[in-house]
């Protein structure tokens, strides 16, 4: 409660403070008597800070009134209604669609008879339908589309009868519990008894890192971008039931759709406004936090660039298609959210003024606010601080301040024209899918020169106006050095994305840590799985192993049985663990769709979804120059070295070997190396038996000053059970 106070407190402040610094600007800070370019520029760009406040606020109201979105109890006897799931399809590739349709299959559902699975295919592939087939689910073919994906749905909502919809783009992999997290909330208690609810969003969710993530090296400390809509922002429009629909991972009530009038058809963001429509309509939309399924994510700057092109012209024609700020039919909270939205592609225009505004002063000498520092601090310094402060306490763990204006920056430039022409009604006619294909990233200086100019006129402004200042005159020059010095930051992260970062996998690994076991001749042993992906996993295991043949795992956890089967590629020798990579050798049909379900049934715990706190943009920043400066170091290739494939055993067991004392130091199987004190023993080829191994060596090397020598293993035998075992256990702890 004291919490709840304080914040309400500090949103308080920042709008009190915030709505006076406005004022303050308007009334005497446009330079009216400069010329028309300036006082032009100063309004836009007061206009852009109205805006900008607008947009937080919203967001912080949001979060002030309070409600929280529960799932019904349903009782055991009840009855669940019937489900039609359509994957919808446009240009994928079968193996795309292949694991998608694959985990539809596998969700659990108490009346499994009743869901009805679909792909949705615009363009009538025959391999499509053969996919179908393989898999026994339906299939809704479609020729001479003209509607995109609102007439490919269209289409298979005509051809199926389920009260409840659930839709999944071609590359997203819904988790087996999806539908017992989505359809209670159909069955139970409706939140708001006038409303019923029109459809339920889980969060976009993806397993590979997005551009952000991976560009910067950021995976461990920064959530991917999309996280801070889908599991803040949407979350906190469920105060409003207006939870917007991202076209994924949701389950819809059927008859909503129809009395919003399908999916619309004069847009290219069909899934944002038949969301809206459906408000219109009477029913309410909303959104979970918790990930229900997740898929691929573009990896390079040029496909996110054109997939926001496309979301914003879509967003911003919806908006109007629907009348978003006069429409009778939505509430005032609803109108807020979606005004809200519409704003949003907004910022990109916004972002550009602001990075302009100070390079106008410094570079071109032309003045777009009168006021000096004195006044800056006094109006703009308490709305800046509290603001951000308040958007902290928002926006949670998925982003900072800092990082949204990072993306408004890299976007910015690229976004502005194409959105600006949207607004005033001039559209694209022609939209392509975003391709979800890991492409190879390489330096795209053509695509950074917008970032480049202005980084390097920030930085021009930045050393001429602070030239030859000193003490109070650089103070007096600080608000317009800051503003400079924290687009320059901006900039640099915008340059880095162009820079590229090689992707050095074609498949994406999963990082887990779930138990298993292995069978090595014959024995299972218990193991731990650290990382799984279509070509292959590791495990780890706390005593060495030794196999050279297949090896075969059941991972005990997975819903279903599954055992695999695969062959030894490495072993890594840690502290008190031995890793193992295993590649996978070809699966049958039921096997590799098991395997497939293990693996993608999950989020990717390799990538954060929580922002480290700890992680500042100054250790960003620096993280980013280290890591470039010595990537070539670090692409050493790995041909280079030979890899391990036996597990190597570290101690100091005494015996003896022909008679003579020694202690062993190193064993791997194949090799072992002995210490000796004063004699070497002298034959070069002997059996070595300790009743527990009984091991036929023959003499390597012989280092005389370290009084060292390395046998090879020619054969083993394990005269009792688990022998190699004891004998690598005894090497570890020094026994005899």
């Amino acid at each position: 409660m004291k919490k709840e106070r304080t914040s309400n407190l500090l949103y308080l402040l920042a709008f009190i403070t915030s709505v006076i610094y406005l004022g303050w600007r308007i009334l005497y800070t446009i330079p009216w008597q400069d010329s028309t370019f300036s006082w032009v520029f100063g309004l836009l760009l007061w206009i852009s800070e109205v805006i900008s406040s607008f947009t937080a606020f919203i967001l912080i109201f949001n979060k002030r009134k309070k409600f929280k979105l529960v799932k019904p109890e349903i009782p055991e006897d009840a009855e669940w209604p019937h489900v039609d799931v359509l994957i919808a399809t446009h240009n994928e590739e079968v193996d795309i669609v292949y694991k998608t349709l694959n985990a539809c299959t596998k969700m659990y559902y108490p009346e499994p008879e009743k869901v009805h699975i679909y792909i949705s295919d615009d363009t009538n592939r025959p391999e499509m339908k053969a996919l179908a087939e393989q898999f026994g689910v339906g299939y809704c073919g479609l020729e001479n589309n003209k509607h995109a994906k609102s007439g490919n749905l269209n289409n298979a909502l005509a051809q199926t009868n389920s009260p409840l919809v659930a839709t999944f783009d071609a590359d997203m992999i819904p988790y087996h519990k999806f539908l017992m997290e989505t359809v209670p909330y159909f069955m139970g208690e409706q939140p708001d008894p006038d409303r019923p609810i029109g459809l339920i969003q889980t969060p976009q969710s993806f397993y590979n890192a997005d551009i952000f993530q991976y560009h910067f090296f950021s995976e461990a400390s920064l959530p991917n971008e999309q996280d801070f809509f889908s599991k803040s922002v949407n979350v906190l429009n469920n105060a409003r039931g207006a939870a917007v629909y991202t076209g994924s991972n949701t389950l819809i009530r059927r008859q909503a759709i129809e009395d919003a009038g399908g999916f619309p058809i004069n847009t290219i963001t069909e899934d944002f406004e038949l969301g809206v429509r459906m408000n219109i309509a009477g029913y309410n939309n909303y959104s979970t936090n918790d990930p229900m399924a997740s898929g691929l994510t573009p990896t390079d700057l040029r496909s996110v660039i054109k997939q926001r092109v496309r979301w914003g012209r879509g967003v911003i024609r919806s908006s109007y298609n629907t009348n978003i700020f006069f429409n009778p039919h939505l509430t005032a909270g609803q109108k807020m959210v979606y005004i809200n939205g519409f704003f949003y592609w907004s910022s990109f225009l916004r972002r550009l003024l602001y990075i302009i505004a100070p390079i106008l002063y410094t570079v071109f000498h032309r003045r777009i606010v009168i006021a000096n520092v004195w006044l800056l601090l006094i109006f703009w310094l308490p709305s800046y601080v509290l603001t951000a402060r308040s958007m902290e306490d928002v926006t949670d763990t998925y982003r900072t301040q800092t990082w949204g204006e990072i993306v408004e920056t890299m976007f910015a430039p690229y976004l502005v024209i194409p959105l600006t022409l949207e607004m005033f009604g001039i559209s694209e006619t022609k939209f392509k899918v975003t391709s979800k294909e890991l492409k190879k990233s390489n330096i795209d200086i053509m695509f950074a020169l917008p970032y480049i100019i202005l980084w390097g006129l920030s930085v021009y402004g930045l050393i001429t106006f602070n030239l030859g200042k000193y003490g109070v005159e650089l103070f007096y020059g600080s608000v317009v050095s800051f503003w400079l010095l924290h687009h320059i930051i901006n900039l640099t992260f915008a340059i880095f994305a162009t820079l590229g970062r090689p992707i050095l996998r074609n498949q994406e690994r999963f990082y887990i840590e779930e138990p298993a076991r292995v069978k090595v001749k014959d024995q299972w042993h218990e193991v731990i799985v650290v990382d799984v992906s279509e070509g292959g996993f590791s495990f780890r295991t706390d005593h060495p192993l030794y196999f050279k043949d297949k090896v075969t795992i059941d991972f005990i956890e997975h819903a279903v049985p599954c055992q695999v089967e695969g062959e030894l590629v490495r072993v890594q020798s840690q502290p008190d663990s031995w890793l193992y990579g295993i590649k996978i050798n070809e699966l049958d049909e039921e096997t590799r769709r098991n395997y497939f379900q293990y693996i993608y049934d999950r989020p990717n715990t390799y990538l954060t979804d929580i922002r480290d706190t700890w992680v500042t943009i100054w250790d960003d920043l620096l993280e980013n120059f280290i890591q470039r400066i010595h990537f070539r170091k670090n692409r050493i290739t790995h041909s280079l070295y030979q890899t391990p494939t036996t597990p190597k055993v570290a101690g100091a067991m005494k015996t003896e070997l022909a008679k003579v004392p020694v202690t062993i130091t190193t064993f791997d199987f194949e090799k072992m190396v002995v210490h000796y004190q004063k004699e070497k023993p002298s034959p070069t080829e002997f059996i070595f038996n300790n009743g527990q191994v009984k091991l036929r060596l023959k003499e390597l090397a012989v280092d005389r000053i370290d009084k060292e020598i390395t046998y090879q293993v020619v054969e083993f035998d394990e005269p009792i059970d688990n022998g190699l075992q004891l004998f690598c256990q005894q090497i570890i702890e020094g026994r005899a």
